[in-house]
């Protein structure tokens, strides 16, 4: 190991050579000795760095299409910033069918979702749960509301089609990181657990449901206690066909309680039964209780049951009290990447869709994602082939070349510098990456990884120390079918940024 950073070292130092040829040759030098080198000699992988006006910097297998993991948030960020804008944010209407009078109100309340996928989370840029049921509430009572004869119904029409992309594994939709977009999120669509392990292998697990409150949904718990250093190996298995849900897997008998964060499918129901339950302690009756609204757009009042109201209902004519806004759409970018959240990134990739034709389907959300390609000068021959926003799906496929290519392009956007901030460093999120550089090199660098079994990918930017945009370098170094430890893999991308930052 210490063998391969004095290579790298050296070969980063021979870069400071002065003229463009000679340092072109010696980072060409640096790549071309890394395909010998372990564990990439066993590897699939490429790079490619690039100027602004699209000089190449460096390049290897740079057209080669490759699972970007969720490098790809980088591209759903820098499509969002384009197509809806830094300051775009989503709103949560609140308002009622039927009339009002004497207090009462004859007909129902409606939570209407307008995909925000902050509402009601945890994560500190959103409003604290208690803040959004208070406001849902005051809406009510400053109309006058003190009883409601009808249903508060969870109204998440707003997002058509599929909810999790069809190429996602099937153990992956049941966790926290699958949850998959919705009209009408709540709690990033989650159900936690609490797990205890057994005291001997083999024995039951003890597991409680802590929040929310989801009592139409029934559980089986099909786990138990695992070998010690085997950690957590638990999976939901679940869908929104059926209030049913299946704990699979062991926990290790050496592991700590934990909150098991689990995948929600019934979040607008959830929502609307939290505000049903909030408003009856808050003095305002409601006689229906909660429901959403089914796929065929009835009223459905009982999940377990499957009751209905019988006929669809308009989604307009509504009297609207007001609304809730998420925070700013720079500020849910800067979480998508550097907390790596899949949630909010297929969440901006649906709301790309939803402004650009009205339908939030995959289909129509990576159309319209592809017209922002276009518009920003790039095309299929850059080399990629897209399923979804987050990078989950393992049928996603993208080439250094068309990375370099969009960062290039989102550099002489309006919002670019929301869209690099919004990037994660090394030395804060990225904690293990570039411990040889400088703190002031470390300043300099901007990217976001990528990572799942067999693969691993940096992408971003290399800021100057003096200079304009015009001498910002795009890179990228994708790694695909990597065996062995993935910390061997980073330390030669270390090289690589190290290398660069010499320029």
């Amino acid at each position: 190991m210490k063998k391969t950073l004095t290579f790298i070292a050296a070969l980063a130092m021979a870069l400071q050579i002065h003229g463009a040829a000679p340092v072109k040759s010696g980072l060409q030098r640096l790549l071309d000795s890394l395909s010998s080198a372990q564990p990439l000699s066993e590897a699939v992988w490429g790079a490619c760095a690039m100027r602004q006006d699209g000089r190449a910097v460096a390049s290897f297998n740079s057209t080669m299409k490759m699972i970007p993991a969720s490098n790809l948030k980088i591209v759903t960020t820098g499509a969002a910033f384009k197509a809806l804008g830094a300051g775009f944010r989503f709103e949560t209407s609140v308002g009622y069918s039927g009339s009002v009078e004497d207090g009462t109100l004859d007909g129902d309340v409606y939570i209407i979702g307008g995909g925000d996928p902050t509402l009601g989370s945890e994560d500190t840029i959103s409003l604290a749960r208690s803040v959004v049921l208070r406001r849902m509430k005051d809406m009510l009572a400053g109309a006058g509301i003190s009883r409601i004869t009808g249903h508060v119904v969870g109204d998440g029409r707003f997002f058509d089609g599929e909810r999790e992309s069809g190429s996602w594994l099937y153990e992956d939709i049941g966790t926290y990181y699958g949850t998959g977009g919705e009209g009408l999120s709540y709690y990033k669509n989650t159900q936690d657990f609490q797990v205890t392990a057994g005291k001997s292998v083999g024995d039951s697990l003890t597991i409680k449901t802590v929040y929310p409150f989801t009592p139409w949904m029934e559980w089986y718990i099909s786990c138990n206690t695992g070998k010690a250093g085997t950690g957590d190996m638990l999976y939901l298995y679940t869908s929104d066909l059926a209030p049913i849900g299946e704990l699979r897997g062991t926990f290790a008998v050496d592991r700590a309680p934990k909150t098991l964060k689990c995948s929600n499918k019934y979040p607008a129901y959830t929502l609307a039964n939290t505000l049903t339950s909030y408003l009856r302690k808050s003095g305002i009756e409601v006689e229906g209780g909660p429901a959403d609204i089914d796929r065929k757009g009835r009223i459905r009042t009982d999940l377990r049951t499957g009751s209905t109201s019988g006929e669809a209902v308009p989604a307009v004519d509504l009297k609207i009290l007001g609304t809730v806004r998420s925070p700013e759409l720079a500020r849910i970018a800067s979480v998508t990447n550097k907390e790596s959240d899949n949630f909010y990134a297929e969440t901006l990739l649906r709301m790309i869709g939803k402004k650009a034709s009205g339908s939030a389907s995959y289909e129509a959300s990576l159309a319209a994602e592809e017209d922002v390609f276009k518009s920003l000068g790039i095309n299929s021959t850059d080399g990629y082939s897209i399923s979804d926003g987050s990078g989950l799906s393992r049928k996603n496929y993208i080439s250094p070349r068309f990375m370099c290519n969009f960062l290039r392009a989102m550099l002489s956007d309006p919002c670019f510098p929301d869209f690099v901030n919004s990037l994660g460093q090394p030395g804060s999120v990225y904690k293990t990456r570039l411990r040889n550089a400088t703190p002031q090199q470390r300043e300099r660098v901007y990217m976001k990884s990528g990572s799942m079994n067999g693969v691993l990918c940096f992408s971003g930017y290399v800021i100057p120390e003096d200079g304009g945009k015009e001498d910002v370098i795009a890179f990228s170094f994708m790694t695909n079918n990597a065996p062995g430890a993935s910390w061997k893999i980073g330390t030669l991308i270390d090289g690589f940024i190290l290398a660069l930052l010499e320029l």
